[in-house]
Formats: structure tokens, sequence, C-alpha cells
């Protein structure tokens, strides 16, 4: 697991108006919960803020909240967009505590996959039918992202949840609910331009054939 620091300050104001001013001044309201202390404001520099959340670790790993020399481990648990321009309008973290388990999304690397006999064909369509599987663990042992070795998909292959190859200590819940959350994660299927046309079922003429009542 990496280290990652943001940097951060203690706020007192609260409501939409000094929320308001906070962002005019460049700079991004938010919140930490959880754990044995009290909820606290805090704000946050937005461009330093925004070149971080183009970064997968930014939403999947936990984070050294420096807030003016105490550092606290939180993970992001919301972030509020303009629906427009590119400003962060409020964040939510969450303090972790390193003896409880944690349920996160975690984002799938697929590796190999123009290697692969399903990736050289050109009438086979690789579908990647997730991009990200929720885990559950320990903080210590959380993946900023999971790998897929696709180097052997070739066509008609299907690679499921449970084929997934999870670090140490990391486990899926979804699967311990039954076979039928066993879903997919790649397919290798033929495309259109793969597909022959499926005749005519007998009796299925046009619409513009049927006799005139």
């Amino acid at each position: 697991m990496s280290e990652h620091t943001i940097q951060a300050t203690g706020r007192s104001d609260k409501g939409k108006g000094a929320s308001r001013r906070l962002r005019h001044a460049a700079a991004i309201p938010a919140i930490v919960y959880g754990g044995s202390a009290e909820p606290k404001q805090i704000q946050l520099d937005h461009e330093k803020v925004w070149l971080a959340s183009q970064n997968e670790w930014f939403y999947a790993s936990i984070l050294n909240l420096d807030i003016e020399g105490q550092v606290e481990s939180v993970l992001l648990r919301d972030m509020q967009r303009h629906p427009f321009r590119q400003q962060i309008m409020h964040l939510d973290f969450q303090r972790v505590n390193a003896n409880e388990s944690l349920r996160v999304s975690v984002p799938l690397h697929f590796l190999n996959q123009d290697a692969s006999p399903a990736g050289k064909a050109a009438e086979v369509v690789v579908a990647h039918e997730l991009n990200e599987v929720e885990v559950s663990c320990l903080p210590k042992n959380l993946p900023e992202f999971i790998e897929i070795d696709l180097s052997d998909l070739k066509l008609g292959d299907v690679i499921h949840l449970s084929d997934l190859k999870l670090p140490e200590g990391v486990e899926i819940p979804e699967l311990k609910l039954g076979k039928e959350h066993d879903v997919a994660v790649v397919s290798a299927k033929l495309g259109r331009t793969g597909q022959e046309e499926a005749p005519a079922a007998e009796g299925d003429a046009p619409a513009a054939d049927a006799p005139k009542k």
C-alpha cells in the first residue's frame, strides 16, 4: 500500500455562505467523520486536490490527511463536483481504524489483452463487464488496484469474480452470497462482423408482405 498525503486546515465557519466563500478563494470545504472522534470541518487547496483527483489512488487508497500537523488515516467516501466546471465542490472523508475491516471499490487493471488470442482476432470483442470490484480487508491490505492477466484469453472465455487473483488478506464479499453473484468480469465473444445473420424463422414474413384484411 502506497503512502499518499493530503494537506488540510481546520475551519470553524459552517453553512452555505461559508462554503461559497471558500470556493471563491480556490479552496474546498470538506468534512472528516467516523471513529471515536467528532466530525471535523476542514478545507483543502483546490488546485492540489484537483491534481490528486486525477489519479486512481485518490479514490481507492488509505490517505494520510494532514490537518495542520495532525495526521489521520482516511478514505474518500464522497465527492461533489460542479455540473460543468472543473471544480470540486465538497469532499467527505471517513476515518479508518487499522484493526477494523473495511469495504472499498478498487479499480481493475487488464493486462496483455492485445497479445491474447482474443485480442488479436479482429472479429472478437473483449468486453470488460466490470471496471472495479468491491473488496473487504484490513486497511494495511487494501490494494490500489487488482490486475487481471488476459494473455490466454480466447473466444468464448469468461472470467468471473471467483477467478480473480486477490492479494493476501483481501476477499470479495459478493462471492459469499451465492453462485449467482459470481458475475462475469471479462468475456470474449464474436462481434457483429463475425456473426452470420440468423435465418428468419418460418412464418415470420415481413409486415409489408402480410395479406391485407
